[in-house]
């Protein structure tokens, strides 16, 4: 009941700006572990990424395990912390508000989600973007978290969220990451194997849409990413819109192929849309969650 009742707080409490203006973020504080690390052990290979990665785990996992003894209401509040549902789903509506006012507003609202160039984006790859970020993260924010912490507690829920902001950090093909983030982004990749492929079922589902599954099932692996392409793929099917496809990223630009390339190109109702489809994957989620703790605590 801890991971159920966590997330239905994220969902009512978010991330109140009254706490983290005051106190660092737990992301915030793995952010500058993670930044530590590679000020001091980047040396351009792979070695030096494998040894801070390991360090990273040993200190999350380490962490996880004192915090396990904790009594199970502070349980509910840090499984809460470490979610992002509400956030996630506010972040992406803002897109939306910022396209009402204008294009530089969306594209400014888009630049605090994703990590390609905004600066020339029209309204339907400002939406796709939006869209694309929300699906990801849902895996990302959502479900992993939740899955790692049903496996193996407040350790594999710290542990997956270092992990998860070392490879947003340090995961990137450039010349200053490619050797030393690349144990990062391969342990990301294994650790979202399966809750990628779960968030794309729970949307499949939650749209209602037969025609989510044969779209996902072929779009999925054209991908350039081993995970983001499943709930990418879903969401795509299930609003009948074209996502992906060609756009610039800070390394330089990617002609990825498109997935669900008979969709329409989306618009700002899109991503109002989108969180919708969101919130309902949530609520699928949150009750499957709540009818097996209901299940294990009868038997």
């Amino acid at each position: 009941m801890i991971l159920t009742a966590a997330l239905i707080l994220d969902a009512l409490v978010g991330e109140p700006a009254w706490l983290w203006s005051r106190i660092p973020h737990p992301a915030v504080v793995m952010g500058q572990m993670v930044a530590a690390l590679e000020r001091r052990l980047n040396d351009r290979s792979r070695r030096g990424g494998v040894l801070a990665l390991c360090l990273l785990l040993l200190a999350s996992g380490g962490l996880g395990w004192v915090l396990s003894f904790l009594p199970g209401p502070l349980h509910v509040v840090i499984v809460a912390i470490l979610l992002a549902q509400r956030s996630l789903t506010t972040h992406v509506r803002a897109v939306a508000e910022g396209l009402d006012a204008g294009l530089d507003q969306g594209r400014h609202a888009v630049s605090m989600i994703v990590g390609r160039n905004t600066e020339t984006l029209d309204e339907a790859a400002i939406a796709r973007a939006a869209i694309e970020s929300g699906a990801e993260n849902l895996s990302d924010g959502v479900v992993a978290p939740a899955f790692w912490f049903v496996l193996a507690g407040l350790p594999g829920l710290l542990i997956y969220k270092a992990v998860n902001t070392a490879d947003s950090m340090i995961g990137h093909r450039s010349a200053r990451y490619e050797a030393f983030g690349w144990a990062a982004a391969r342990l990301d990749d294994v650790m979202n194997l399966i809750p990628a492929r779960l968030t794309g079922c729970l949307i499949a589902v939650a749209s209602l849409n037969r025609a989510v599954w044969p779209v996902m099932w072929r779009d999925a692996r054209r991908h350039r990413s081993p995970n983001a392409g499943w709930p990418e793929s879903a969401m795509a099917a299930a609003l009948g819109l074209r996502l992906s496809g060609p756009r610039d990223y800070a390394e330089g630009p990617s002609n990825d192929p498109w997935l669900n390339p008979q969709g329409r190109d989306p618009d700002r109702r899109d991503i109002v849309a989108a969180t919708r489809l969101m919130w309902r994957a949530w609520g699928l989620l949150t009750a499957l969650l709540a009818l097996l703790s209901l299940t294990l605590w009868l038997v």
